[in-house]
């Protein structure tokens, strides 16, 4: 097992492009990691500079508190599993899950009982004669995945692993890799821009955009503490709602709604007289039925989707939009309209400008 840490990690290209801005992080012996966000926002590009396999353009990278910026690949120990499997096709399952120790010259006795009992934790043992033409896209990951682990390093990196899955192959590898890292205790980094993934998988999540993180918390202090609107936004299905609107005598107003905004901030509203701020809240965290201490709001539905164990509830107020989780058995109609509460403890409210929590 292995710790890491990153100090001030930058990654600026030889054109000028600034793909990660100062990176900041500690990971502790067998933790695991999820690096999160959209597209070209430097999550695989930070795995790179892990690996090694993207230079590091400053800042200080350590393993078991040495520095590790000019190690290569290899002399990093780390296992990397990549989201095409990169499996030889000529080859056996049995002789690609063995590939690395073979190439480190390991007797061939002591291999075939490392690739049988790796194989039994992936659930292979009946495919170690067959070629990767003949496996599905599930198995095939699994190979990958036996290779990396083989090796016995104390990190294993992960990019984007499972994105060539269908979703029913997705929801069972997650478990798997899951059972896998409780097996083998090593410290493990992966990438995806699957908040689902990252949420059922990570110990704590690293979220980015844009080069720069966002927030690094576990998965419940990203759900019901996000920091900005970003990652309000981005963490939960469907994804946090938000309604823009100015402050005005403590008060937003929005279609037929007026919110007092001093049952939420109480004096604090006074600072935001003016100023336009971000209202959130959870499809979820609302009821449909008046309780205490929540804001009751007026909308009309626009559509519907039912969805077995709740329904989606598409709704507009004036010119905003927001979609409400409900029970299906209370689902609403079409083009009728609906009043629901948010209780207070629900809310999230945001500086518009800055896009920062307001806590």
């Amino acid at each position: 097992m292995a710790y890491i840490t990153l100090k001030n990690i930058n990654k600026i290209y030889p054109n000028g492009y600034h793909a990660v801005h100062d990176f900041n992080l500690e990971i502790e012996k067998g933790e695991f990691i999820v690096f999160v966000g959209p597209s070209g926002c430097g999550k695989s590009t930070t795995l790179r500079m892990i690996a090694g396999l993207e230079d590091i353009s400053n800042g200080d990278f350590l393993i078991n508190g040495n520095r590790a910026n000019e190690l290569g690949p290899r002399e990093r120990e780390v296992a990397m599993v990549f989201q095409s499997y990169a499996l030889y096709p000529q080859m056996t399952v049995f002789d690609n899950i063995a590939f690395g120790l073979t190439l480190q010259g390991v007797d061939e006795e002591v291999i075939e009982e490392k690739v049988k009992k790796t194989a039994a934790i992936l659930g292979l043992t009946d495919y170690l004669d067959r070629l990767p033409r003949a496996l599905s896209g599930g198995q095939r990951q699994r190979v990958a995945i036996g290779r990396a682990i083989i090796r016995k390093v104390g990190i294993f990196l992960m990019d984007e692993p499972l994105s060539n899955l269908d979703a029913k192959q997705r929801v069972t590898m997650r478990s798997e890799i899951a059972s896998i890292h409780r097996e083998t205790g090593a410290t493990t980094i992966y990438v995806t821009h699957d908040q689902t993934e990252a949420m059922t998988l990570a110990d704590r999540i690293v979220v980015m955009k844009d080069g720069y993180v966002q927030q690094i918390g576990t998965p419940y202090e990203l759900y019901f503490n996000p920091v900005n609107v970003f990652v309000a936004g981005f963490i939960g299905e469907p994804p946090m709602n938000f309604i823009r609107g100015k402050v005005s005598g403590g008060k937003m107003a929005f279609g037929k709604n007026t919110i007092d905004l001093t049952k939420k901030m109480g004096k604090k509203a006074a600072d935001y007289e003016g100023k336009e701020i971000v209202f959130g809240f959870r499809p979820e965290a609302i009821d449909l039925f008046a309780e205490e201490n929540a804001y009751k709001i007026d909308a009309d539905v626009e559509l519907t989707e039912m969805l077995g164990d709740n329904t989606n509830v598409y709704i507009t107020s004036g010119e905003e939009k927001a979609i409400l989780k409900v029970d299906p058995h209370d689902t609403p109609e079409i083009d009728e309209p609906i009043t629901f509460c948010i209780p207070y403890e629900s809310v999230y409210l945001f500086d518009a400008e800055t896009e920062q929590r307001i806590m």
